[in-house]
């Protein structure tokens, strides 16, 4: 051990999280796991911590690792270290209270014109002192803002079976909480034999021209159909909501969207939406880091998205 590294005692509190998510799960891995970084992110870390120190902290040992002397020393004032700071971070939220907190946030595009300013009102009538930020994303790029620290929360959303799901192994290490669902709607032209219907059987419409949206309720489309027993013939894709209803109600095809995008302007002249079964909805989730409703400004925004969401599913629909 060099002069330099015995007198370096400037420990990166992120670098004893690693050596402690090490020793708590046994492996790198497992830590990437814990901790909801890559696995060569936890072993660039550990590299640069030994470097610095002098010293090895795991070692090899046959496929796997464990910690060395010096790495199971590390942990243990590691467990001290960072419970004390997350201890202090919570109090000193905890004393600043809500008075003054900025929360990041990201959702999907039809949450944009329905979930948002609704929640802004709320947060303005309970929580004057909190300060939202907005940027809107699909569901993957927010949970990976989440992941990469460019937001707190993301509001996200799921279809049954869906095969890209990003709250499957994409979203390891994060907190995933479903907070509501939205059903999906048949969009149809006014005269069309099916629209009077009260629950759509989207076999009904097996040779009707279709007009898809974004890529993943794309893909949905494809799965709702293919459970019913054909491929829809898809003459047009736009992910823009307005242009959808427009085709529609030109006679173009028909199509399937979500409610929140239905009722995020009025429903056109000439179009009637008519909803598909419940186990059709797809699921609205609220995507943290781990550990983030500690932060009081985090928890209350939670808190109002869930309020938000509850009060929309009350509301009578058109």
């Amino acid at each position: 051990m060099t002069s330099d590294a015995a007198d370096d005692h400037g420990f990166d509190v992120r670098e004893l999280r690693v050596v402690r998510a090490v020793a708590e799960a046994g492996s790198i891995t497992g830590a990437a796991a814990r901790l909801g970084y890559s696995q060569p992110a936890v072993s660039q870390q550990l590299k640069r911590l030994e470097r610095r120190l002098g010293v090895a902290v795991v070692e090899r040992v046959g496929r796997s690792v464990r910690l060395t002397e010096a790495g199971r020393v590390l942990a243990r004032h590691a467990a001290a270290v960072t419970t004390a700071l997350d201890a202090a971070a919570g109090e000193l939220a905890e004393l600043r209270g809500l008075q003054s907190a900025r929360v990041r946030l990201t959702a999907f595009p039809s949450a944009s014109p329905t979930v948002v300013p609704r929640l802004l009102g709320e947060l303005a009538r309970r929580h004057p002192g909190i300060s939202l930020t907005f940027v809107e994303a699909e569901p993957p790029q927010a949970v990976e803002a989440v992941r990469e620290d460019r937001a707190d929360i993301a509001i996200t959303f799921s279809y049954p079976g869906d095969r890209d799901d990003p709250h499957g192994p994409d979203s390891r290490g994060l907190h995933v909480r479903a907070v509501g669902l939205d059903d999906l709607l048949t969009v149809l032209p006014a005269g069309h034999a099916a629209a009077e219907a009260e629950v759509m059987d989207i076999a009904a419409l097996a040779d009707e021209e279709w007009i898809a949206g974004c890529p993943r309720c794309r893909g949905h489309l494809l799965e709702v159909c293919g459970r019913r027993g054909f491929v829809p013939r898809i003459a047009f894709e736009t992910d823009n909501f307005v242009a959808v209803e427009n085709l529609v109600a030109q006679g173009m095809g028909v199509a399937t969207l979500p409610r929140m995008a239905v009722e995020s302007f009025p429903l056109l002249s000439g179009v009637r939406v008519v909803p598909l079964p419940p186990g059709e909805r797809r699921t609205i989730h609220t995507v943290t880091a781990r550990g983030a409703d500690r932060v009081p400004a985090v928890r209350a925004t939670l808190a109002a998205i869930e309020r938000v969401l509850a009060a929309k599913a009350r509301a009578p629909h058109n």
